[in-house]
């Protein structure tokens, strides 16, 4: 949204820039790249007329007029908040409210279906919008557009509460007549296998999976990348490459496409699942209804 020429979404960037005075810090604080934020800085800049955070050294100096404006943006983005999420009582039976969530689809195939049925049994015209992960919810989220984040804890938006909703276990699929799976896979063959690899969002940010794989001395041979976890199982079938994936989800496609799956054969963290809301929501009935019940949903279907 613009105002006079503005885009208000700026106004939240400057504001974690005053904080942090550093472009990669707050650009690790918004999940943003580098590049990104910088550009973000030089729309600012030309909009005001002013350097605004001028370098020196490792660190950033406001200008005096960044400083001048850095009260006011705080109040300013306090009060937008707490009018957002300004609200008397929830109830379900009868509320319109469309809830915003952002969550990756492997989350959208293994828990939402089951929270959708909950929901429409006792909250016949609340809604959902869902919305995957990405430079821009991680955003939404510190301006309080977001309901909740669902997301890996090492995912989290610094300086906001998060609760842990489950754990999740990562298993290796392949195609159901794959020969590497017709026994134990070793972690020989694990890692001379070619690879089907998920990258999140237009910065391509390593998923949970990936970033341990990552980590690991030995690498793999990449040869297919997707952005999408539900779209790995079928560009496995009729090939001999394997992937990563979440337990859950592996058990799910494994009922519609002809894959399989065991367990890895090194050891590996379990992955765990966490919800994140601004810190100005936490007496948000609504919100709080709604956590309710994702978790009634997981006992349902654990």
């Amino acid at each position: 949204m613009r105002f006079k020429g503005l885009d208000l979404n700026l106004l939240v960037a400057l504001d974690v820039l005053l904080q942090e005075r550093s472009v990669s810090r707050a650009a690790e604080r918004l999940n943003l790249s580098q590049p990104a934020l910088s550009a973000a800085l030089a729309k600012l800049r030309d909009f005001f007329g002013d350097p605004l955070l001028v370098a020196q050294g490792r660190r950033m100096i406001p200008t005096a007029e960044a400083l001048a404006m850095q009260a006011e943006l705080e109040s300013i983005l306090g009060r937008v908040n707490e009018m957002v999420v300004r609200s008397t009582s929830f109830a379900p039976a009868t509320s319109r409210r469309i809830f915003r969530i952002c969550a990756s689809d492997y989350l959208v195939a293994v828990l939402f279906p089951g929270l959708v049925a909950a929901i429409q049994q006792v909250a016949p015209s609340v809604g959902l919008d869902l919305v995957p992960p990405s430079e821009e919810a991680q955003i939404a989220l510190e301006r309080g557009e977001l309901d909740l984040l669902v997301t890996p804890e090492e995912h989290c938006v610094h300086g906001h509460p998060a609760e842990f909703l489950f754990e999740e276990r990562h298993v290796v699929a392949g195609w159901s007549e794959n020969p590497l799976l017709a026994t134990r896979l070793t972690e020989q063959n694990f890692f001379e296998a070619g690879h089907v690899a998920v990258k999140i969002g237009q910065a391509n940010r390593a998923s949970f999976a990936e970033s341990h794989l990552d980590s690991l001395a030995r690498k793999r041979r990449i040869e297919i990348t997707t952005t999408s976890f539900t779209t790995v199982p079928d560009l496995l079938v009729g090939t001999h490459r394997l992937a990563v994936m979440h337990e859950r989800l592996a058990s799910l496609m494994a009922q519609r496409l002809p894959i399989g799956w065991q367990e890895l054969p090194f050891a590996f963290p379990a992955m765990k699942e966490m919800i994140q809301f601004n810190r100005a929501r936490c007496e948000d009935e609504g919100l709080l209804w709604l956590i309710g019940q994702l978790r009634a949903t997981l006992e349902r279907h654990p």
